[in-house]
């Protein structure tokens, strides 16, 4: 596949790689990654410019992914109805992603960047869901794209002289940046359950807090209403007294 791409880049140069770019956003078989490191090569040999190749790496990239969110946004659920859609997009996949958006929310727009076979349809479900404006989805998709476009155009580059070299460190770069992307992932999942935890534990120590302020106030009832009945039995003395108090004799 390398060899492949580089002849054809090497004869259409910059719009042969945006080209291969835009049809492996709508799911080609072409690995993205094998696509910007054929292009990097081709820098690396002196027929095109690296800096030049790092932009449309960039355009590309960004052009395939808003395409799919797109066509997701304008047909809705409707897309699944048509056949090549529905291969990209099983109604079993549909559900798992549709989990995962649950779960994860906008951090699997980001992830997405990363995992080869998965990135359309995740991308496809989001413009479908019409819950994510095409902005955030651009700045998720985009962040990661500065990461990954510029590894794979520069060590396409700075590796054209040696094609095996070159794919050995392909293999060892998708194994880091899978790892890196495992320490996120566990990070997040971190953040989300000691959320979840501090949450509950506010919640049962609010009710607890509730329980004690509620038990003297209940507890000082009996003694109010003691204090009333002696009250009013004091009351009910001082009258009888004050009526069987003699009435002293006039004078004539």
């Amino acid at each position: 596949m390398l060899d492949f791409l580089i002849g054809f880049f090497t004869d259409y140069g910059y719009w042969a790689v945006f080209a291969i770019l835009i049809a492996c956003g709508f799911g080609l078989p072409i690995p993205e990654d094998i696509t910007l490191v054929s292009g990097g090569v081709i820098s690396g040999l002196g027929m095109t410019n690296p800096h030049w190749m790092l932009v449309v790496g960039l355009v590309g990239v960004l052009a395939g992914d808003s395409t799919m969110f797109l066509l997701g946004r304008v047909f809705g659920y409707r897309i699944q109805r048509i056949r090549t859609f529905r291969k990209i997009l099983s109604p079993r996949r549909f559900s798992q992603i549709q989990r995962k958006f649950k779960k994860y929310g906008l951090g699997l727009l980001f992830v997405a960047r990363f995992l080869p076979g998965l990135r359309s349809p995740i991308f496809l479900v989001a413009g479908m869901s019409r819950r994510i404006s095409y902005f955030t989805f651009i700045a998720m998709d985009g962040v990661a794209a500065l990461i990954s476009v510029p590894i794979w155009i520069y060590l396409g580059y700075f590796f054209a002289d040696n094609l095996d070299l070159l794919m050995e460190y392909v293999g060892d770069v998708q194994k880091v940046i899978y790892l890196i992307l495992i320490v996120i992932v566990l990070i997040v999942l971190g953040i989300y359950f000691k959320k979840r935890l501090h949450a509950k534990m506010d919640k049962h120590f609010g009710e607890e807090k509730e329980e004690s302020n509620a038990a003297p106030q209940s507890a000082s009832l009996p003694q109010d209403s003691a204090q009333a009945t002696v009250n009013h039995r004091n009351n009910a003395t001082n009258t009888a007294t004050d009526n069987k108090t003699p009435t002293p004799p006039t004078s004539d």
